[in-house]
């Protein structure tokens, strides 16, 4: 369904909303999804929010690896905040009408977070790499200067991505159909709406993209290969144990992330359907931000300890 209002008529005409068809039209499910989405969204803010406030109150926690963390805390709360909202209005407003310069915007936003959260795993496992294969050169190498700077670099990745998305949504004409068959503003749903050759320019996100997720997963596998080798190496049943629990928290963090990530932008499209992207899409926009904070807080003596202390004073 177009709206007449949402086209100029002339010699081009032009959309200037996106209609978002969203999750879901069964009236009983939106309100079921309203619901549990909402309460989903609060847990995202409340436990990162929580995190990233231990993590800058807590002296115990003042180290390179909680620095990254708090840094991922934030990232998982703009990547849903990009998202969430909107997919929850939407349930309230079947077919939600968004101005194409906010759909634009979404769609930034969402990448710049995505590919920031990529880099971010990427720089933690480094980080993991050199407290256990390089422990006598941790202080310099993960000095608090290396640590902004990957931070920085992270942002900036993050920031270049969605320029490159941006750009590309940029030199589209949108003409004819304005209904987005998803609950955000993907940028392959956009691309079907498009009346421009969309050959050479669904190429270049992929390029960008695809780099982002070749270098990270590089970065991840070559620090783990390594720290694999030195666990194996320890004599000490223990110290081998302590080495690795120091891990399992960013690897289950991991493997769902990317994961979700390989599933839609890696395997072919004719493989799974428009339902199954948007399944997983929940999944990574909505799913892996509120189960974070819980990966890194149940798995973490130093995280539930600062916490205990943190309930401990508000209580006292």
């Amino acid at each position: 369904e177009q709206f007449p209002e949402d086209m100029e008529v002339g010699n081009h005409t032009s959309v200037t909303k996106f209609i978002l068809l969203g999750l879901t039209e069964d009236p009983t499910l939106c309100v079921i999804f309203f619901v549990l989405f909402l309460g989903i969204y609060v847990v995202i803010l409340a436990g990162n929010i929580t995190i990233i406030i231990l993590i800058a109150s807590c002296s115990q926690l003042h180290s390179p690896m909680y620095f990254f963390l708090g840094h991922l805390a934030f990232v998982d709360i703009g990547c849903s905040t990009s998202v969430t909202p909107v997919m929850i209005i939407g349930f309230l407003r079947h077919r939600l009408a968004l101005p194409v310069a906010v759909c634009e915007a979404q769609l930034c936003s969402m990448v710049m977070f995505g590919s920031a959260d990529c880099f971010l795993l990427a720089v933690m496992a480094y980080d993991r790499y050199v407290a256990i294969c390089l422990p006598l050169f941790y202080s310099t190498r993960m000095s608090p200067r290396v640590c902004v700077l990957l931070v920085g670099v992270s942002y900036v990745g993050g920031c270049v991505n969605a320029w490159t998305f941006g750009s590309c949504l940029l030199t589209l004409s949108f003409c004819g159909p304005n209904q987005v068959d998803h609950f955000f503003c993907d940028f392959s749903p956009l691309l079907k709406l498009s009346c421009s050759d969309v050959s050479t320019i669904e190429i270049i996100p992929s390029i960008s993209s695809g780099s982002i997720l070749a270098l990270t997963v590089s970065v991840i596998a070559l620090s783990y290969i390594c720290i694999l080798n030195t666990i194996l190496k320890m004599r000490s049943t223990e110290g081998r144990h302590k080495a690795f629990s120091t891990c399992t928290s960013h690897l289950t963090a991991v493997t769902l992330y990317y994961g979700t990530i390989t599933f839609i932008y890696v395997m072919p499209k004719s493989s799974y359907s428009t339902e199954q992207n948007r399944v997983v899409s929940v999944f990574y926009t909505v799913v892996i931000p509120m189960l974070n904070p819980f990966i890194y807080s149940l798995r973490n003596r130093d995280v539930k300890e600062a916490l205990r202390k943190a309930m401990a004073r508000i209580y006292s």
